[in-house]
């Protein structure tokens, strides 16, 4: 250990280092070294242990499949093959690769970012569907970035874009933010290996490792302080988890080298210090604090991670649990003076709903898994374009406004990155379990096979354009267990429970878990009602301005496409950094104001077929959808209620 370790962990401690947390809660735990310390209240299923039925998301995944396989493997390591000086060209020595564009393109210093995501997209993919396609064809990336690792010969580092990066960071010099674009390397180097068993990877991953823990001994306490103010996402994650499935202790200080105490300690003091951050560089920081309490039990972490978590959801967060402005929080409980076309940033969510998960194993609160439903249907399911697969960067509050997607090879923005593992996951947060019970948290047609308990459980549902879910178990044999069917906190008027067809009393409140503790035989059948009513969310500061819900689901007004860029936005090479002064040409005659009285909503608005959401204000003739519907049309979702 040399001086500055001693320094830097004599900070650590002093400074209540933060645990960072993974995407793995209690999953693969046969290919952890180092075992979680604090006892978990639920653990995450394996993806490979559930499978989709048919349904919106089950479309999304599959959409978001064929894209990712139409990538080419060789577009996809032409940068890291450049970086390291292998020749990419055809046998008769003309240059072929069409390279990549936007955040891909050779002159950008986030270059390679998207190659992580794709591996992890991948890895999910075949633990979704057990598809080998997907597990080969990330096989041959895994191959292709060793070769480049191996070429560079630089002591472990592996990356699309040279070290100097690395070097401009330390001394405090500009630089966007290669330790966020490692971050996604080392995730999806070690998702491979978690999910598609490739221990090539995990090779890769360790060298990499190796490497950064030389480089990073070095560095003064003074550069440190410098270098992790530049956005380094969830790198402390990604090496909580490595060194989980290593044991090796260099990995853990890696990972703890990575806290940010000027920005995470104020937390440990209730402080709210969000507004003007950058959402996306700091929700990451809270993850890897929640996989070091998992991993170590630091305590402090804990209440750190939960305050931030109920700060952002009480007072920096939108009806379709999307958060910032610009990507950056804003002044608490202010949304109303926030409803712009740059609004919501995907990645925010995405990591949002990382930290949600976590959080739940922890403590199994329904509030947790509230949140998780809120921002899977309203923002995550409609990101995606259903007409080409392509992914919205932010979701515009600007009445008028519309969805902004990406392109199919010139744009790879951060949100097509966790686009491409959103799209892939929609399984991971269906079903938990405790040590002897079964957690019920979406609604989501599937299935879940329980190898440890011989069970299997089929969700059949079509919510939510209805709150009925029909459960049938089968049984190996007898098993007497818990069933925690999720009682939300919007079902507020009576719910129907039965078994068998028998109907059961329910004495949980909404907002907990109706338990169901019997013998459950082969063919036993639970079927849940919830009630799903319309009803009012408003901003956190204004009481007239709201949003229009019918039970989780944020219903939109339709506005037409009148004046709307075709062909798509963002075809344009020269555009694609435009999202921040993207002109939405909002025609004038469209106006957020409705007129009825808010007490009385069903007398005002009325759903116009009993298969679907849609419903229609009657004095105005305003036609109200699902968020997640509205594709390549304006729409406002808060009104301003006279």
């Amino acid at each position: 250990m040399n001086k500055y370790h001693l320094i830097i962990s004599f900070f650590l401690l002093v400074h209540i280092c933060i645990d960072a947390q993974s995407r793995y809660p209690g999953q693969q735990q046969d290919k952890m070294t180092i075992q979680d310390k604090i006892p978990m209240k639920a653990y995450a299923f394996d993806l490979n242990d559930i499978r989709l039925l048919d349904s919106p998301f089950k479309e999304n995944m599959e959409r978001e499949s064929q894209w990712i396989l139409s990538l080419d493997v060789k577009r996809i390591l032409h940068s890291f093959r450049t970086n390291a000086g292998i020749y990419d060209g055809n046998e008769g020595g003309y240059f072929v690769i069409k390279k990549l564009g936007g955040w891909e393109s050779l002159d950008c210093e986030l270059r390679g970012h998207s190659t992580g995501h794709i591996l992890s997209g991948l890895a999910l993919l075949y633990a979704s569907t057990g598809n080998e396609i997907y597990r080969v064809k990330a096989d041959s990336i895994v191959k292709g970035l060793a070769e480049v690792q191996e070429v560079l010969n630089e002591d472990g580092y592996l990356s699309a874009f040279p070290q100097q990066l690395i070097n401009r960071n330390i001394s405090g010099q500009p630089v966007w933010a290669p330790w966020y674009t490692l971050h996604k390397l080392f995730a999806g180097l070690i998702d491979q290996y978690l999910y598609c068993n490739d221990t090539t990877a995990l090779g890769i991953a360790k060298k990499m490792a190796g490497w950064a823990y030389r480089k990073l001994q070095q560095v003064t306490p003074d550069e440190h302080i410098k270098m992790i103010r530049n956005e380094f996402g969830g790198i402390n994650d990604a090496f909580y988890n490595l060194y989980a499935v290593t044991g090796n202790s260099e990995d853990k200080w890696l990972a703890e080298f990575f806290y940010h105490g000027e920005v995470l300690d104020p937390l440990l003091k209730q402080e709210d210090i969000l507004p003007g951050k950058h959402a996306n560089t700091y929700i990451p920081k809270l993850i890897g604090l929640t996989r070091d309490y998992e991993l170590e039990g630091n305590s402090p972490y804990k209440t750190i991670t939960e305050f931030f978590w109920q700060t952002v959801v009480d007072h920096h967060t939108y009806c379709t649990g999307s958060n910032s402005d610009k990507e950056k929080f804003f002044t608490a409980d202010d949304i109303s003076h926030h409803l712009t076309g740059y609004t919501g940033e995907s990645c925010n969510v995405y990591n949002m709903l990382k930290l949600t998960r976590h959080l739940f194993c922890i403590d199994a609160e329904e509030k947790y898994a509230e949140y998780y439903e809120k921002a899977l249907y309203n923002h995550i399911l409609g990101q995606q374009d259903p007409a080409t697969g392509m992914i919205a960067y932010f979701l515009p509050m600007l009445p008028g406004a519309h969805k902004v997607y990406s392109t199919p090879d010139s744009s790879f923005w951060c949100c097509v990155g966790t686009g491409f593992e959103n799209q892939a996951k929609y399984g991971e947060a269906i079903y938990y379990h405790s040590d002897n019970g079964l957690y019920v948290n979406l609604f989501i047609p599937s299935e879940l096979t329980w190898k440890e308990k011989g069970i299997h459980i089929k969700e059949e549902t079509r919510f939510p354009e209805n709150g009925n879910i029909l459960l049938t178990l089968s049984a190996e044999k007898p098993v007497v267990m818990p069933l925690y069917i999720r009682y939300p906190e919007w079902a507020t008027s009576r719910v129907v429970l039965k078994v068998n067809g028998k109907e059961m009393r329910v004495k949980e409140k909404s907002g907990s878990y109706i338990i169901i503790d019997r013998k459950w035989s082969n063919q036993d059948k639970v079927e849940i009602s919830f009630l799903m009513s319309l009803h009012f969310v408003q901003a956190n500061d204004n009481p007239n301005i709201a949003a229009i819900a019918y039970g989780p689901i944020i219903l939109a007004g339709e506005m037409g496409s009148e004046d709307m860029i075709k062909p798509a936005p963002f075809s344009n090479p020269k555009l694609y950094n435009d999202y921040y002064t993207y002109n939405y040409r909002v025609p004038k005659d469209i106006t957020n104001e409705l007129a009825l009285d808010r007490n009385k909503i069903g007398d005002y608005i009325v759903r116009s077929k009993s298969n679907n959401l849609t419903f229609k204000v009657l004095n105005q003739g305003i036609i109200l959808k699902p968020l997640y519907e509205i594709h390549h049309e304006r729409y406002i979702v808060y009104w301003n209620l006279k």
